[in-house]
């Protein structure tokens, strides 16, 4: 007897660290929870994927969107055109992200991006970012105080303003602005030709983009995976995203 569909199954990118002498990947439960709450099944997917092409492929394969999460990690500027070391990088990841991302993007499988999803999603479609955005008028500081704790870490920071007739603004039910939380050191310098400006902070930065002639492939700059449940609009992006996850598994099952 086939396994009768119930919820999507959504793969998760994971980030490496060093605990004690022990490479460890790992991702937090805040963005497992969120797509637990909003109906999907996370999955976790390893670096280790790369080792052989069909590894990559045999796991895509049973997936029904991808969520590029964040990471205390950046994307190494090479990558981007960009000169220069960067102390806190995760190249297994970038590797991983971009492979899923060309993979996702070839299939027209929904990609959800947040944080250093949302620049890895630029940088895979050609875009740049900057390396510190605090350094680089106009733009305010955009990253938390550390010293404080998580809940203020991740607190509504500033306004966006988001651009009419995008995806965002239709999951969002509105052409507006909305209030968001702000942890990122990094950003969106160039878009890329692939991408849409989905919504702008006040200073300009760019806080949301999708990717033109895709389904649904949506990326934020900001966490609304902490605690989706109370945040304003959060709810309506993970629930937008597992709905279009739901829709591309249907359409495979009649291919």
């Amino acid at each position: 007897m086939g396994i009768i569909f119930d919820k999507p199954l959504i793969g998760v990118v994971m980030c490496q660290k060093d605990l004690g002498g022990h490479l460890t990947q790992t991702v937090h439960n805040k963005y497992i929870d969120a797509i637990v709450l909003a109906g999907g099944v996370p999955l976790a997917l390893p670096h280790s994927l790369m080792n052989a092409p069909h590894l990559l492929e045999n796991a895509m394969a049973v997936m029904d969107g991808l969520l590029l999460t964040g990471s205390p990690s950046n994307i190494e500027p090479w990558h981007y055109g960009e000169p220069g070391e960067e102390p806190h990088a995760d190249p297994g990841r970038d590797h991983l992200a971009f492979q899923l991302i060309t993979w996702a993007t070839s299939h027209k499988m929904p990609i959800f991006g947040i944080c250093r999803g949302m620049q890895e999603l630029v940088v895979a479609n050609g875009g740049a970012l900057w390396r510190e955005v605090s350094g680089q008028p106009p733009f305010q500081r955009h990253h938390e105080d550390e010293t404080l704790p998580l809940d203020q870490q991740y607190a509504p920071a500033h306004q966006v303003t988001i651009e009419p007739d995008g995806v965002l603004a239709t999951l969002l039910d509105s052409d507006s602005s909305l209030r968001v939380n702000s942890l990122h050191h990094q950003g969106v310098r160039e878009p890329g030709p692939q991408l849409r400006v989905e919504a702008r902070a006040p200073d300009g930065l760019i806080e949301a983009v999708s990717l033109r002639h895709h389904p649904f492939a949506l990326a934020v700059q900001w966490h609304p995976e902490w605690q989706p449940e109370s945040t304003a609009g959060s709810q309506a992006l993970f629930s937008g995203f597992i709905q279009a996850a739901i829709r591309y598994h249907r359409g495979k099952a009649d291919e």
